[in-house]
């Protein structure tokens, strides 16, 4: 099949029309163009070095609230609320620190400047919100943010500072976010450090129906 090139009108192909989850190239990270990509189950993914690649991954990788698994440990600190939580203080921050952090196996970021200034832009909006962690000193220790949409949250990237940060967080969000009836969350891809927190992975079919059901 061919990747789609984009054009400057907002549009996007069928995510069915994805190659390897690779869907189209090009366009641009405006706000609108943003919010469409997530509407319609599309993330940006691509490296400083590169053009914009628009990807919709089959299968895709998420996590059922309900299905949270927390460790032994993790409920431990989570019992002796070891660290303080806040959302949207410091999203800047928080997806400064992200882009920042250092990954095993892998090299750079694909948190481009021009991908942070767009999230950056998104949250004032209120489509992109972050959750932080704080040390008894008030340090920025570890974070998350992603993208709202009804009762699915698009996760985009954590970072933690000292051990455990980025999972409390991710914990915690998960709690309250069940609470609040939300459905979904999209880690987008596999890691094995979700898959230890109980994501796995689903059709796209699935996926888009429960996103669009969720509108």
């Amino acid at each position: 099949m061919p990747i789609y090139q984009l054009s400057e009108n907002i549009i996007f192909p069928e995510v069915n029309e994805a190659e390897d989850g690779l869907l189209a190239i090009g366009g641009d990270l405006s706000v609108e163009r943003l919010t469409l990509a997530y509407q319609s189950g599309i993330f940006p993914w691509f490296s400083s070095d590169q053009p914009i690649l628009w990807w919709s991954p089959d299968p895709r990788f998420v996590l059922f609230p309900k299905e949270l698994k927390i460790s032994k440990s993790m409920r431990s600190l989570l019992r002796k609320e070891s660290f303080k939580i806040t959302k949207n203080h410091a999203f800047s921050e928080v997806i400064s620190n992200c882009k920042n952090v250092s990954r095993r196996d892998q090299e750079g970021t694909w948190i481009t400047p021009e991908m942070k200034e767009a999230y950056i832009a998104l949250h004032h909006l209120g489509l992109a919100i972050s959750y932080e962690v704080w040390d008894e000193n008030e340090n920025l220790v570890g974070g998350l943010y992603g993208i709202q949409l009804g009762k699915v949250f698009c996760g985009e990237s954590m970072f933690a500072n000292v051990s455990n940060a980025s999972k409390y967080a991710f914990i915690k969000f998960v709690q309250e976010f069940e609470k609040s009836g939300g459905l979904l969350i999209d880690c987008q891809v596999h890691t094995k450090h979700l898959e230890s927190l109980g994501a796995r992975n689903i059709s796209r079919k699935d996926f888009m129906d429960i996103l669009n059901s969720s509108k």
